[in-house]
């Protein structure tokens, strides 16, 4: 055993983990370095690769059948086809023997020309089929240059996944059983890598200075994430602190549970309520288990990812309708689709912007892409006859913005209404409160929803300037600044001045500071990571 190394970070997801390292890198595919070795040779590698990729995306395709469903088995059915055009594969070779290609360039240059003929086209299903030239362009490379990346997925137990950013999608393929905790370069409290790993109740640093190449796969790791620090080849005194820490963590966890059906009521009386904030529908589970009053935010956008095209509305409707039955009742509130800023997907094609946290992004995006968006609101009025789910629209910051979906959810209603198909008529609609401008208006606003969620992650940032993943402007980025709780209080009373229910959504809705200032003002729906439920629910509980 090594001499021990301590690295420092912000501890996001609170708790204790010691494991393996794996560490997980964005490959990089340059092919610069390889020679031609002859082009019967090159034809012979390109054709193994073919075989390989082949013969590994119909297992792919078999698994995800049984774990996801024929929908999305046969977006990888298409990468086999188009890989099985003669003209695709004769094109590469040809490049191969006339003008002495490696089989990397081959590949490169023709899937290129493939992707530029497919994104060019006014067609919204052939540009989809430009992301799968790009998938497969990649995975033939990685093959072909000797690339093995890692399944997170699939990681063995006791893992502790490392990298230099965990986006979205990767964090939603994470399996809590086998990861004990995430340690990340980029990224700070609010992030998503941050929001996902409390979700699931796993440790997590972040801000950990060239996270992915100062640690080695492999090699044993402490993490605390309580007081962000990480430990590499810890000694044994070290281990068995650790693991005595774990052990006192799970017992208080224990302890907590008597709060799993007990009324979220102040000790003078004041009834509030605890939701549970979720990224897919298998997370319900988990809200259920911690006794979850409802869902104060189920984030859509993880339905869209990792995929080549948008979820259908049947898929969607599944989605909705497993969450509000498995609720029992309870309230379920659905936010649309929050795509752009920070939650990129590809096949959408949002074009490339200089600052796109103030793009075309949220509710803008969806009311420029109508058909999009219209067949997500179409599911949820649909899902909406087997619970009690409420819509709520992100990241809006006008009157005109709320107007413009209501009039889309009409014109939804009478399409479901036209073909006989059965919906909730009267589904309450209601904003995220996440910019100034909704807190400066939000009188008006009220007037015009049914409810209001305060997004305290976003509003935060937009009300400090300052970006949340950032180190250098760490500092401004608080939700107990003057500026943001002052915003917060005027939410606040303008909702209840309208007689709406306000919730806070936010990563404030459990932060033991801001709780009992939140009582005071009127909040009436805490919404937050499943593992906080219980620790929120006793703060509350003791206030008095």
């Amino acid at each position: 055993m090594g001499i021990s190394k301590t690295y420092k970070g912000t501890a996001v997801s609170e708790g204790y983990g010691i494991g393996k390292a794996v560490v997980i890198k964005e490959a990089e595919l340059d092919y610069s370095g390889v020679k031609f070795s002859g082009a019967d040779n090159e034809c012979k590698r390109l054709d193994d690769a073919v075989n390989r990729y082949t013969g590994e995306t119909k297992a792919l395709i078999e698994s995800l059948k049984k774990e996801a469903g024929e929908k999305n088995a046969e977006i990888l059915e298409g990468h086999l086809v188009m890989l099985a055009d003669p003209f695709m594969i004769g094109q590469m070779k040809e490049n191969i023997t006339s003008s002495s290609m490696t089989a990397e360039k081959a590949v490169a240059e023709v899937c290129g020309m493939f992707y530029t003929m497919f994104s060019s086209t006014d067609d919204e299903l052939t540009r989809q089929r430009a992301t799968d030239v790009n998938d497969i362009k990649n995975s033939l490379l990685k093959i072909l240059l000797g690339i093995e990346e890692v399944d997170i997925a699939r990681v063995p137990k006791g893992s502790v996944l490392i990298a230099s950013d965990f986006t979205p999608s990767m964090t939603s393929k994470i399996d809590s059983q086998n990861v004990e905790a995430i340690i990340g370069e980029v990224g700070g409290v609010t992030s998503h890598s941050a929001i996902i790993a409390r979700a699931m109740g796993i440790p997590c640093i972040l801000g950990v200075k060239d996270a992915d190449n100062v640690f080695t796969s492999g090699e044993s790791l402490v993490v605390d994430a309580v007081k962000g620090v990480v430990i590499a080849c810890p000694s044994e005194d070290e281990i068995k602190k650790y693991t005595e820490l774990k052990e006192q963590e799970k017992q208080e966890r224990l302890l907590l549970k008597e709060y799993i059906n007990k009324p979220t009521v102040t000790k003078n009386g004041i009834t509030k309520a605890v939701y549970a904030n979720i990224a897919k529908a298998e997370d319900v589970h988990s809200a259920v288990v911690n006794g979850a009053e409802g869902i104060g935010l189920f984030r859509t956008e993880f339905l869209y990812m990792d995929r080549t095209e948008a979820p259908s509305e049947d898929e969607q409707f599944e989605a909705y309708s497993t969450v509000a039955k498995a609720m029992g009742g309870k309230e379920v509130i659905i936010r649309t689709l929050d795509v752009g800023g920070d939650k990129h997907i590809p096949y959408l094609q949002i074009e490339k912007e200089d600052n796109p946290f103030m793009g075309l992004r949220a509710i803008r995006y969806c009311l420029k892409n109508t058909e999009l968006f219209k067949t997500q609101l179409r599911a949820l009025l649909r899902a909406a006859c087997f619970g009690n789910i409420k819509i709520m629209l992100p990241l809006v910051c006008t009157v005109d913005e709320v107007l413009r979906a209501k009039m889309l959810l009409g014109e939804c209603k009478a399409e479901l209404e036209s073909k006989g198909v059965q919906f909730k008529k009267d589904i309450k609609l209601g904003i995220m409160v996440e910019t100034p401008a909704a807190v400066f208006v939000s009188d008006e606003l009220a007037a015009v929803t049914d409810f209001f969620s305060i997004g305290t992650n976003d509003l935060t940032g937009y009300t400090m300037a300052a970006d949340r993943g950032n180190r250098e402007v760490s500092y401004l980025y608080d939700s107990n600044n003057p500026a943001v709780l002052k915003a917060i209080e005027t939410v606040i009373k303008n909702a209840k001045n309208a007689g709406i229910p306000v919730g806070m959504c936010g990563e404030a809705a459990a932060d033991a500071d801001m709780i009992p200032r939140l009582i005071k003002w009127g909040l009436d729906e805490f919404s937050v990571s499943s593992s906080a439920i219980l620790k929120t629910r006793k703060i509350i509980c003791e206030y008095e």
